[in-house]
């Protein structure tokens, strides 16, 4: 008879499970054992924060739930800062933490807090693993994290469940996903109806119709009706920003000049809108809205005219690709000359090294596959806009959650899902210190990742946000003199960029090495001030 440890990590495996990350405590020794003999690799990490984004990462990128651990109280509370990243970016992940036994609940015990408490309102499920319990737990845990909007499901191991034995009919070898609903057909005619009206239609996308894989169906519905898109941040990729429709990115660098695009619009469309990326009040005109999503819409009581299909968000564009709608009265020659306007006006002409030279040279350079990992701050609005990328999931930030620190363990998680893929991290000074010993989790799994370290010495967004209010600096200063004053940091070699040629340089030398690599650049963070948007509406 198998015990709870190896039951739960062979089913683990039979569900697509191939990487575990996390910091053990001592009751995880059964599981690592289980682990080392059933075909699931442990991905030792530096920090449990980061053992959720890797989790996360292979959520997104694979369907299948990520699966991270910690254990008791600082373990469980370091690793809900990435569980709540997991959640509000729409991600399936499994979070295990070692509870106390069942004997010590509520007892003063040495770093003993509430798990199930802690993650009640950062995951969709918190169980508690009993022996009783473990098929149905197991199996829920995977079935609510997958479906309808994905996110965390929490399972609490206590520390004296491992040896418990278990029947080998309890091996889970699938899960069913809770299917999504029709949507209603009588509301197909009523948005018909609007499309059929309307003179000057903008659709909206987001990280949903990412999610969903619906990229080919809202290509399908653009290429069919020449309608102007703009994305939220998640959904880059979605539509090419050469193709004739594509406006731009709402909420990020001069995503004001996007709204002389979409101020001109008597009717949004949101496709796998999700407003916890931006709400529709935040930038929509005051024209009707059609929201095609999974949920119902997220938005203020003043917006009367509203109309909401839910559930199949493909059948919803299946039938919106069945119109034969009327031609609208965009002129395309004023939105293709309007973005050739913003991406040349997030490259101003600097006498010293600007963020915006370096991206443009990163772009020249790296395989047009890249998946490229963004921390947050200042740049993260730049390169949200200037950053061009093909398909989806190939541009992974964080935007629902937005916690410093997500770009290196991002790029590891990508890494391990797809290793021959080009993977580049960028970074913040600020938010490369976060997270940065996980450098020392590439070094030791060999992955050959680039993070590009923008140095500026300062937190540039902040700085934005106080000059914005009249106020002086402070509050924000980094560092003096060089930040990593070195050719290496823990064993990363580190490669200086001080100008665009030597960023070309430094980034062709970088991508020709083997394991994690540093490129320190020193830019101008100056240029933050004009590019980041100040009005959206």
């Amino acid at each position: 008879m198998p015990t709870l440890a190896e039951q739960l990590i062979k089913s683990f495996h039979a569900l697509g499970v191939r990487y575990v990350f996390g910091i053990p405590g001592g009751p995880s020794i059964p599981y690592l054992d289980a682990m080392r003999n059933n075909g699931i690799e442990f991905i030792l990490v530096a920090n449990e924060q980061s053992a959720a984004i890797m989790a996360d990462v292979f959520g997104r990128l694979t369907g299948i739930p990520g699966v991270c651990h910690a254990t008791f109280g600082p373990g469980a509370t370091n690793l809900s800062t990435g569980i709540g990243g997991a959640l509000l970016d729409r991600s399936p992940v499994i979070a295990l933490t070692t509870e106390v036994k069942d004997a010590e609940v509520g007892r003063r015990v040495q770093m003993n807090i509430d798990h199930q408490a802690l993650y009640q309102p950062i995951t969709k499920r918190t169980f508690r693993m009993t022996k009783g319990n473990f098929t149905a737990t197991a199996t829920d845990a995977f079935r609510i994290a997958t479906s309808g909007v994905p996110g965390p499901v929490h399972i609490g191991l206590p520390a004296d469940i491992d040896g418990e034995m278990l029947d080998s009919g309890t091996l889970i070898h699938n899960y069913e996903k809770v299917p999504f609903s029709m949507p209603d057909p009588s509301l197909f005619r009523q948005v018909a109806t609007l499309l059929m009206e309307a003179k000057k239609p903008v659709l909206a996308v987001g990280l949903t119709a990412v999610r969903l894989g619906l990229h080919k169906l809202i290509q399908e519905f653009v290429d069919n009706n020449n309608i102007p898109v703009v994305l939220t941040p998640m959904a880059k990729g979605v539509i090419p920003e050469d193709h004739p429709c594509y406006a731009g990115v709402l909420f990020h660098a001069k995503s004001d000049m996007v709204a002389s695009i979409y101020r001109k619009a008597d009717l949004v469309i949101g496709i796998g809108y999700d407003s916890i990326e931006f709400n529709y009040e935040s930038w929509m005109p005051n024209v009707p809205l059609v929201h095609i999503d999974v949920d119902p819409v997220d938005i203020t009581p003043d917006y009367h005219s509203i109309y909401e299909i839910t559930g199949n968000v493909s059948d919803t564009l299946s039938f919106l690709n069945s119109l034969k709608l009327p031609e609208y009265h965009w002129d395309f020659g004023q939105i293709q000359e309007n973005k050739a306007q913003l991406f040349q006006a997030l490259v101003p002409v600097c006498s010293n090294f600007s963020p915006s030279d370096l991206i443009t040279t990163l772009r020249e350079i790296v395989p047009q596959d890249t998946i490229l990992t963004s921390d947050v701050g200042a740049h993260l609005h730049l390169l949200g806009q200037l950053w061009k990328t093909g398909e989806p999931n190939r541009f992974l930030i964080t935007n629902g959650w937005s916690a410093m620190g997500f770009g290196i363990p991002a790029a590891i998680g990508a890494k391990l899902c797809q290793p021959s893929s080009t993977v580049i991290c960028v970074t913040g000074d600020g938010g490369f210190l976060m997270n940065c010993g996980e450098l020392l989790t590439a070094r030791r799994l060999g992955l050959h990742i680039v993070v590009v370290v923008l140095c500026d010495r300062s937190l540039g967004l902040i700085d934005v946000k106080q000059q914005r209010q009249n106020l002086p600096q402070y509050g924000t200063d980094l560092y003096v003199g060089e930040y990593f004053g070195s050719d290496s940091f823990l064993g990363v070699p580190v490669l200086k960029a001080r100008d665009q040629e030597e960023m070309r340089a430094s980034l062709q030398k970088g991508l020709s090495m083997s394991g994690p690599v540093i490129i320190e650049a020193l830019i101008d963070g100056s240029v933050y001030e004009q590019l980041i948007a100040k009005d959206y509406k």
